[in-house]
């Protein structure tokens, strides 16, 4: 059960870091297709620097061994940017594939990182 846990766990956890790092890189070199998205959904360019720093070193956070808490700080960020970049798109109405399954399968396989990471990998809780 442990050794399928952790390859489960390394799945989704490459699945979004890729993902994450990926989107972070073109949200700071202004990639056009993100600038059109972002801009689409009435934010500011500057947001996009702004989210494309955090999530790079969200990636580093969660991938670096160590870092307990810093780790369970990076994967609530992560949540909460792919949730709100879902709710962005139903507010403003776009409900287009891409709009709707990039965020949606980020936070999926964000949930199952999450869920399935390691002990040592945990912060552990004393009472």
């Amino acid at each position: 059960m442990e050794k399928r846990n952790k390859i489960i766990y390394w799945i989704f956890t490459a699945l979004f870091t890729i993902g994450m790092f990926s989107s972070g890189l073109q949200q700071i070199f202004r990639q056009k297709d993100m600038v059109d998205m972002v801009s689409a959904l009435g934010y500011p360019m500057y947001f996009m620097t702004i989210l494309g720093v955090w999530k790079i070193l969200g990636v580093i956070a969660v991938l670096l061994p160590g870092f307990k808490l810093l780790k369970e700080w990076a994967y609530a960020g992560f949540f909460f940017v792919m949730t709100g970049a879902l709710i962005s798109h139903i507010a403003c109405g776009d409900f287009g594939v891409k709009a709707m399954l990039g965020p949606i399968f980020q936070t999926l396989f964000i949930v199952l990182s999450w869920y399935f990471r390691p002990a040592s990998r945990k912060v552990q809780v004393v009472s």
